[in-house]
């Protein structure tokens, strides 16, 4: 009989390697190297967001003064001060202090050229005499210039870059100073320390300004969800109050449209057939009253999902008019191209409206609606007589909202719309609705 071989313990996994001196100190280079060679911002100006325009040019005014100020300055300290011949003292002075001109946008390149000028600027100047009242390595005008681009670099880059440009500055002033510390007299210290206070300074301006950023951002946002959520409830309350009044009262006459046959006898057939339309328009109206009501409760306000009455239903628009008893005339090109839904909802509702005023401000008026199309535009014209029938009108005034929604639809489809009394004392409602997509209007046009 075969025995199986006893199982083996489970392996356990080798620790992981123990991080060493000299792995954590090639770690730290190389992040200070990434740090150094990526800058964390885009290349935009300073004070690029400022409302005024004074104020996105100033930091340009301000590095063109220091340039202007500094290329002079340096040239006399090195040649007068320290000895150095007319050329080498130009061309330090131009490559310590032209980049400065960076400073308003790209800080961190600046420093890339500036720092290793520094530095063979103060070996350059060691093949120099020593004077009584030099200062190595740093010179007067070279300390101050790089102040100001540590400056710059506090108020646009990260903390971990500002901590590797301030270790770099502090390792070249101590090599700097081991190489010759004869003539170092206290700027390779100075440097240090006032670059450590001016980077915390503009580090804390910089962090300060970007958290009254973010809390700005925080309040826009605030303000927007707010005037969401009450547009929200408003349009809830205008819903609520829709089925409440207009849903109720709609129903209640299809119920006694439909029921009024079987409640009064002897109806003769035409007062039948009245009522069964009555009953179809109101049925039709709820229909659509409660697709209206469930895009106010939508809270994605994307619009209505079902299937929205056109051009193809104007004819019906117009056969009710005239079993309501207004003697309506329609035209509608048999040819008529592709329209845009927009435009065609646009359309119907137009004629809608134009009808409704017709019937409510002048009953029994002659009426001819026309719809119209070149091709390029869509052109809907509904043009009412004086009213032939006695009695007043059934609204002796109006809100106007029938018009301005008129407007309102028109100017979304970048159509025009003209309206306005006849001299007959008709009225005329005349829209023209291009039949090619309108792009939106930007905020230029706004």
């Amino acid at each position: 009989m075969s025995t199986s071989p006893p199982p083996t313990p489970p392996q356990t996994p080798p620790p992981p390697p123990v991080d060493g001196l000299v792995s954590a100190a090639r770690r730290n280079l190389r992040e200070i190297a990434h740090r150094l060679s990526h800058p964390s911002h885009p290349a935009t100006p300073l004070l690029a967001d400022a409302p005024k325009r004074w104020q996105r040019l100033l930091p340009y005014a301000v590095v063109i003064a220091l340039v202007a100020t500094f290329v002079p300055v340096t040239i006399n300290v090195l040649t007068d001060q320290y000895g150095v011949n007319g050329g080498l003292a130009g061309a330090l002075a131009v490559a310590q202090a032209v980049p400065l001109l960076m400073l308003a946008h790209r800080p961190l390149q600046a420093w890339w050229i500036v720092f290793p000028a520094d530095i063979l600027g103060a070996a350059a100047l060691l093949g120099y005499p020593v004077g009584a009242y030099e200062i190595w390595p740093w010179p007067p005008p070279t300390l101050i210039g790089y102040l100001f681009l540590l400056l710059a670099l506090a108020l646009r880059e990260t903390r971990r870059t500002l901590a590797a440009v301030w270790v770099a500055t502090g390792a070249a002033s101590l090599i700097l100073h081991l190489i010759s510390p004869e003539r170092s007299n206290g700027s390779a210290l100075l440097l240090v320390i006032l670059g450590a206070v001016v980077l915390v300074i503009g580090a804390a301006v910089r962090e300060r300004g970007d958290a009254q950023r973010r809390l700005t951002e925080q309040e826009t946002i605030s303000e927007a969800e707010r005037a969401q959520r009450t547009l929200l409830e408003e349009r809830t309350r205008i819903a609520r109050e829709l089925h409440d009044v207009v849903a109720h009262h709609m129903s209640v006459i299809t119920v006694q449209a439909d029921s009024a046959p079987y409640r009064i006898s002897g109806l003769p057939q035409e007062a039948c057939e009245e009522f069964s339309a009555i009953a179809a328009s109101a049925r039709e109206s709820l229909a659509e009253m409660r697709r209206l009501l469930s895009v106010l409760r939508s809270e994605d306000m994307e619009g209505e999902r079902a299937p929205q009455p056109g051009i193809d239903r104007v004819q019906q628009l117009v056969e009710v008019t005239v079993r309501a008893g207004l003697p309506t005339e329609l035209s509608l090109a048999a040819d008529m191209p592709d329209v845009p839904q927009a435009v065609d909802l646009s359309a119907y509702r137009i004629v809608q409206e134009a009808l409704a005023n017709v019937v409510r401000h002048a009953p029994g008026a002659r009426t001819r609606v026309s719809v119209t199309s070149d091709g390029e535009y869509l052109t809907v014209l509904v043009v009412n007589d004086r009213a032939e029938q006695p009695g007043s009108p059934l609204e002796a005034t109006g809100t106007g909202h029938g018009l301005v929604g008129m407007r309102e639809r028109v100017r979304l489809t970048g159509g025009t719309l003209d309206t306005g009394p006849l001299p007959d004392g008709g009225f005329r409602v005349a829209a023209r609705l291009p039949l090619a997509p309108v792009p939106p209007p930007t905020s230029e046009d706004s």
